[in-house]
């Protein structure tokens, strides 16, 4: 068989993930704090007929080899962790991270989970949830009979409610790095996992050890590129039609062999 046919298939194989990946990038232009990924690609192993430096005669080699290509796969994909634009909300309990870092929230499980997805509500018990039920840690919980407009967070992440004349302060909201953000696991509803490739979550507070700042009221729009993500799938959707032109043209030969008599 023509190694042409094989080789085609994988380029198809390859820019059928990069096509699925944009498509995923797109449904979720609007979901907060969204991360877009990329698909990353690497060349397969080569069959060598002629290996460069291989000697011709006593004294000389050959300054470059034969050395055929067997396609290429996609190598991962990758998440990328640029910071979305500004969304001005005025609700009290959205809130967003200007800078590095991520909110920690409890899974039902008991495991800490990580987002950048800050639209926050209150449950029934007072606590500050998100979308799904699930804590922010430490637990920020509004204390009984007061107002929720009365809910304030600082810059450095500092939970304080007017009680009276009074500001009590009743939490302190702390954020999560890592070395590698796009090790990290995704597992679905804006939520993360750490990995052995993130490495250890580094806890600080906001605005304090390279730790970014918390923004109330505001919240992190998805960091997608509509313009960009359409280019791509142009040059995604070109690069498949041209791996089949390969094969077509691969078909053909072998149809002017087989015609042979």
């Amino acid at each position: 068989m023509m190694r042409a046919l094989l080789t085609a298939a994988t380029g198809m194989e390859a820019q059928q993930l990069t096509v699925d990946t944009i498509a995923n990038n797109l449904a979720n232009v609007n979901t907060t704090a969204f991360k877009r990924s990329r698909a990353n690609f690497h060349d397969l192993l080569y069959q060598t007929l002629k290996a460069p430096g291989q000697s011709t005669t006593v004294g000389t080699v050959v300054p470059s080899g034969i050395q055929i290509g067997a396609g290429s796969e996609v190598s991962s994909v990758e998440k990328m962790f640029k910071e979305g634009s500004i969304i001005q909300t005025g609700k009290e309990t959205d809130l967003m991270v200007q800078g590095e870092g991520f909110f920690r929230i409890q899974r039902d499980d008991g495991r800490i989970a990580y987002t950048r997805d800050g639209s926050f509500k209150w449950d029934s018990g007072g606590r500050l949830v998100t979308a799904d039920g699930f804590p922010i840690v430490p637990e920020i919980t509004i204390p009984p009979g007061v107002a929720h407009n009365k809910f304030n967070v600082g810059l450095d992440g500092s939970v304080t409610v007017r009680v009276g004349e009074e500001a009590q302060e009743i939490g302190q909201i702390q954020l999560s790095n890592f070395i590698n953000p796009a090790g990290l696991d995704s597992l679905g509803r804006n939520l993360y996992g750490a990995t052995v490739a993130s490495g250890d979550p580094v806890v600080g507070s906001p605005n304090q050890d390279g730790m970014g700042s918390i923004a109330q009221r505001q919240l992190e729009s998805s960091n997608v590129n509509v313009i960009e993500e359409m280019v791509n799938m142009i040059t995604g959707q070109r690069a498949y039609e041209l791996n089949s032109k390969v094969i077509q043209t691969g078909d053909q030969m072998l149809q002017q062999t087989n015609n042979i008599r």
